[in-house]
């Protein structure tokens, strides 16, 4: 198993149509956790993969969570989008992350790209706030 952190951007990025803050974020794991997100090259994502999003703005945090349930595929419909990687939001994971984020500082992130693995010692945090 291995773990990712997926930057949100809510000034950039969208979810559904929905903006990509913490808010929009927990909204759909209570009623939808279902995604299909939207990658710009294919990571080698594993089912049973986490994926910690880091809401970039208004404080770059760490607030919600979700399990890769299939590896990433390309997406023939849609050109301007290379790769999909289909995910499902821990309910009571992102609620417990919600309510008490891992911030950037707490993660050791330098340089953050919009995908990268969870530096292993900033795991047990990110486990620890999450419940799991």
């Amino acid at each position: 198993m291995a773990d990712w952190i997926y930057i949100l951007d809510p000034r950039k990025d969208t979810l559904d149509g929905e903006p990509s803050d913490k808010e929009s974020m927990l909204q759909l794991a209570e009623e939808e956790p279902e995604l299909e997100l939207w990658l710009s090259r294919r990571y080698r994502m594993a089912p049973g993969d986490r994926l910690w999003f880091l809401f970039a703005r208004p404080q770059s945090e760490v607030a919600a969570v979700a399990g890769v349930d299939e590896e990433p595929r390309a997406d023939d419909e849609d050109p301007d989008v290379p790769f999909l990687v289909p995910v499902t939001l821990v309910t009571e994971a992102t609620k417990a992350l919600y309510r008490d984020p891992v911030s950037r500082e707490e993660l050791g992130l330098g340089q953050v790209r919009s995908v990268q693995k969870v530096k292993p010692e900033a795991l047990p945090v990110l486990l620890t706030r999450a419940g799991l």
